[in-house]
């Protein structure tokens, strides 16, 4: 038996010793064969001469007689039991027992009016107030995650981590919108500039395809065309980096929904800036490395031996191994920059956090990388390809600027022209990039670490880690 009020236990019965109080049973009937004498008064003796009652009886004080007008002090006696488990008799609710206990009045499971869905009797039972929920209405499934930012604080979904990285912009897209913008500025500027002063006479100048050419010709424009390329690369790379190191300051703000101002994230980012440099001219190196390691062994045989087939395919073999080995550690050094810059690490450090957040998921990681690469690559030839179709029309030259193959110089106002929509596509892109790289960290450190309990402290998430967390995404 439990102290709830409205029912009992299932398989309970009374005891035919000792009745609780308030429990009743079956009584029996006044007008019985036979039977004529007036039923005995409370206080007299049961067993008296002329009398047909049966020897069990109910202790006194616990009922009242068929006739005659209840004692002052006699508590009114209980209602007969309705039908429900335990043999109780229809014709009444029942203090105990399943009968008229579940969400509705007297009449049990399926009794008229009561049942499943009726009004409450009062306090207790199942559906009552101060009892235990209905069936039906007391389980809506774990609550959903906190989400203070622009994740929800659990392991994210691939479509979530796209999704925060474009609420990111579009939450704060005065910071990172200005910040990308003035990044494409410079690479893009520099890229016209050098494109125009250095590759432009090199290129045309040379004419590689004519016979004309001398071997000074071709030495002059390769070298011509390296040191643009190195000028464009090196701006390029310093732009990157303080865009990736503002961005992902940015990004792990807005995770927490605290907005940030570009001179915040300046002075935040700015002591890891060259250690991130550091890194990321490292893993361009290794890659590099690791590419030219295989291909070595192809040059090596073709200078040697002097045969051209079996070096040639020794090298395209080299080739592809290096390159296979360089996404595989481009991958496994993926977070290394965020690690870096969040967690406040060196460069050796960032990169074994790195690896050890990717183990086990580096197709995950890859696959996302992939479609983060994909999507922005789209977005850009959107925005691009028609600004370079305006300017090969409007420089006179036609589709043969657009591809590069007229092999004369190419016009200013092609060059800018296609320079603004190169701006405009950067701008829209590096956002993205950068936020998924970040948000991909802070999935893999809530999936491995539990993270989100770090987080939500530092969102000022009140009872967070209490209760269930929403379910899982597939990922």
């Amino acid at each position: 038996m439990t102290d709830t009020p409205g029912w009992a236990s299932p398989g309970s019965a009374p005891s035919s010793e000792g009745r609780e109080p308030g429990a009743s049973g079956p009584a029996e009937p006044a007008d019985r064969p036979g039977t004529t004498e007036p039923a005995p008064q409370p206080g007299t003796d049961p067993q008296g001469p002329g009398t047909k009652w049966s020897k069990e009886q109910p202790p006194p004080g616990q009922w009242s007689a068929p006739t005659g007008a209840p004692s002052p002090n006699q508590p009114p006696p209980p209602p007969p039991p309705g039908p429900g488990w335990g043999g109780q008799q229809p014709g009444g609710p029942g203090p105990g027992g399943y009968g008229g206990g579940y969400g509705g009045p007297p009449g049990g499971y399926g009794g008229p009016p009561g049942g499943y869905g009726g009004p409450p009797p009062g306090p207790g039972g199942y559906g009552t107030p101060g009892g235990h929920p209905a069936w039906g209405g007391g389980w809506g499934g774990p609550p959903p995650a906190a989400k203070p930012g622009v994740i929800p604080l659990r392991p994210l979904g691939v479509g979530e981590i796209l999704d925060g990285a474009v609420s990111t912009m579009r939450t704060y897209w005065r910071t990172v919108l200005g910040i990308a913008l003035a990044v494409a500025a410079v690479t893009d500027i520099c890229l016209v500039l050098v494109e125009g002063f250095f590759l432009n006479d090199a290129l045309a100048g040379a004419q590689l395809d004519s016979r004309t050419a001398t071997p000074d010709d071709l030495y002059r424009a390769l070298r011509d065309s390296m040191i643009g390329t190195g000028i464009v690369t090196v701006i390029s790379a310093a732009a990157v980096i303080v865009a990736t190191a503002l961005l992902t300051t940015i990004t792990s703000r807005a995770v927490l929904g605290k907005p940030v101002s570009t001179g915040e994230a300046w002075r935040e980012a700015r002591p890891q800036i060259p250690k991130l440099a550091g890194l990321l001219v490292l893993l361009g190196l290794i890659t590099i490395g690791v590419i030219v390691a295989g291909a070595l062994p192809g040059i090596l045989v073709m200078v040697t031996d002097g045969s051209d087939a079996g070096g040639s395919a020794l090298f395209a073999l080299g080739i592809l191994a290096g390159v296979v080995i360089a996404v595989w550690l481009a991958i496994r050094y993926y977070l290394a920059a965020p690690a870096l810059m969040l967690e406040r690490q060196g460069i050796t450090k960032a990169m074994s956090r790195s690896a050890k957040l990717v183990r086990g998921a580096w197709w995950r990681v890859f696959g996302i990388q992939l479609l983060a690469w994909l999507i922005a690559n789209i977005v850009s030839a959107i925005v691009t390809i028609p600004f370079a179709l305006i300017g090969a029309a409007v420089s006179g030259d036609g589709m043969d600027n657009f591809l590069g193959t007229s092999g004369e110089r190419v016009g200013w106002a092609f060059l800018i022209i296609r320079g603004i929509g190169s701006l405009i596509g950067t701008t829209l892109t590096l956002p993205i990039s950068a936020g998924v790289t970040v948000l991909l960290y802070i999935d893999q450190r809530i999936r491995r670490e539990a993270l989100d309990l770090e987080l939500a402290r530092a969102a000022g998430v009140q009872g967070y880690g209490t209760n269930t967390s929403g379910p899982v995404p597939g990922s």
